[in-house]
């Protein structure tokens, strides 16, 4: 049995030798909800600010998400998060306003709240990179 300190317990139960999920396993799909959740890292599990950056190396919640915020105000990161929000949207005048930079912080009222989150999020990260000037920031094996 494999065993990573940084997993819960219930979820470190579920790791074995197998690298293959077997669909005929009684414990099927526990462990196919294992497999999803390690591929989001640690992150799925846990929001503790010392948790490992175990996810996709090009996601926040990998190597990518190791990044320090660097020379941007609270308005900026105010105004990643109002883009974010649009560009997430799914309503193509505010992706627009987004992209074209002619959005208002009131835009953000025309946006059903059914949105993804994760999306604004991953939006947000997005334009705070552009605004440090390291956009992509993606580690060296996507390049």
């Amino acid at each position: 049995m494999n065993s990573n300190s940084d997993i819960p317990e219930e979820l470190n139960n579920l790791l074995d030798e197998d690298t293959l999920i077997d669909a005929s396993d009684p414990n099927f799909i526990e462990k196919l909800k294992f497999a999803f959740v390690a591929v989001e890292g640690s992150s799925a599990y846990s929001n503790k600010r010392d948790r490992p950056y175990t996810g996709q190396s090009h996601t926040s919640d990998g190597e990518r998400g190791k990044t320090l915020i660097e020379g941007l105000t609270m308005r900026d990161l105010q105004d990643c998060f109002v883009i974010g929000l649009l560009r997430a949207s799914g309503i193509p005048e505010l992706y627009s306003k987004a992209i074209s930079n002619t959005w208002l912080k009131k835009d953000v009222y025309d946006i059903p709240m059914d949105i993804d989150p994760i999306a604004a999020c991953q939006n947000m990260l997005c334009e705070v990179e552009k605004m440090m000037g390291i956009y992509p920031n993606t580690p060296e094996v996507l390049t």
